[in-house]
């Protein structure tokens, strides 16, 4: 993570003095603009997986991803997806031009192939520099560059800010487009799955894939939604980080970290395994993963882990790297809000080490008061954040 001009936040420095509510939010995914289609596609498990044509995967082992058409620019796809959740956020140009941007991103899909002169200007920072410009933002900027928990622990530092009263509302962003580096490092890792399809905690998965991510988020103190009028979605009740640092890649086989940050959560937010009505998983599809995973469950939530729904969102709408968090945060706010929980698509058997709840018949029909949408990392890095009902 990199910082500028917004301060370090500071863990238990201070007790929390407001709810931390989401009161705008946007996306865009591999189904098109807009949350309702992204939602709408996690519901049916329909997922959008098809052959890249915006780059040559002929010499690649896996050739398939889940992709806009064209080819979109990741710094006009921010901007429109900050402009979204601030208007539906209601945010005036005044409440606009004091309004901070955390946001996740890798740079800009050209960095990797720039003139060394050239680099300075397509980072992370820059990026979010032009967006903050872009938008009437305050031109105070975070850039969060940590994968996969890039943006959820973007979410949790502007939970924490807006929760002790140190800020009124934070927007907070993320964008990854696949492009043709990244894909290359996965499919020489052998990482990806061969068969076309993402099968989080399915027995023969064999794998992730990547997919197009860009969303926003606007976090703000419950008091000043209030006043303003504005719409809440949904609390951010907790949040919990924990890193194990086992391995560069591989994540700890009894998930002790995951559990850990599952565990400060649901500190955090007052909430107990017994209150938990629905998991969005990090659920990448890789055998390791979703082993270390289901063990991390079973740690945190203990005789209650086999119960609890739980599906990963990836498996429709592919793995958006540092946009990852987001737009699976995206589709937990509106599980919540709306009764109704994903199905975890490409699900083929059960898996004796996965001993979960999965869902896999059908969206369900359920009210949960609590939710987690839970993400982790190469390096150890893990977050959970809790979503309550408004």
């Amino acid at each position: 993570m990199t910082e500028t001009r917004a301060g370090r936040v500071e863990p238990g420095a201070a007790a929390q003095v407001e709810a931390a509510v989401v009161s705008g939010m946007a996306a865009l995914s591999a189904f098109g603009r807009g949350v309702d289609p992204l939602f709408s596609a996690a519901l049916a498990g329909q997922s959008a997986f098809q052959r890249i044509s915006r780059f040559d995967v002929s010499a690649r082992r896996v050739d398939v991803a889940a992709t806009l058409p064209g080819s979109p620019v990741l710094l006009d796809e921010l901007v429109g997806a900050v402009d979204e959740a601030c208007d539906a956020a209601e945010l005036s140009p005044a409440d606009r031009a004091g309004c901070p941007l955390f946001l996740a991103v890798h740079g800009d899909p050209a960095l990797a192939r720039a003139p060394a002169a050239e680099k300075g200007g397509l980072g992370a920072d820059s990026l979010a520099a032009a967006v903050t410009a872009k938008c009437g933002l305050s031109g105070s900027v975070r850039a969060y560059t940590s994968a996969c928990v890039a943006a959820s622990t973007a979410v949790a530092d502007a939970a924490a800010l807006v929760a002790r009263g140190r800020l009124p509302r934070v927007a907070v962003a993320a964008g990854y487009l696949v492009e043709s580096d990244q894909f290359a490092l996965f499919d020489a890792g052998r990482a990806m799955a061969q068969d076309g399809q993402v099968r989080p905690f399915s027995a023969h998965r064999t794998g992730l894939l990547l997919g197009d991510g860009v969303a926003a988020i606007v976090v703000e103190a419950r008091s000043a939604a209030r006043r303003r009028g504005a719409p809440v979605l949904a609390r951010l009740a907790g949040w919990g980080r924990a890193g194990d640092a086992y391995h560069v890649c591989q994540p700890r086989p009894d998930g002790a970290g995951l559990a850990r940050a599952i565990g400060a959560a649901l500190d955090r937010g007052g909430a107990t395994p017994a209150d938990i009505g629905y998991v969005n998983a990090h659920g990448s599809g890789t055998p390791q993963s979703d082993r270390a995973e289901a063990a991390a469950i079973h740690r945190a939530l203990g005789g209650y882990a086999e119960g609890v729904p739980i599906s990963s969102s990836k498996s429709v709408h592919g793995q958006a790297l540092e946009a990852s968090g987001l737009l699976e945060l995206v589709i937990t706010v509106l599980a919540v809000r709306h009764g109704r929980l994903p199905v975890n698509a490409g699900f083929l058997a059960p898996d004796s080490e996965c001993r979960l709840d999965v869902i896999v018949d059908g969206p369900r029909t359920v009210s949960p008061e609590y939710a987690l949408s839970l993400n982790a990392a190469f390096g150890g890095a893990n977050t959970a954040l809790l979503v309550g009902a408004p």
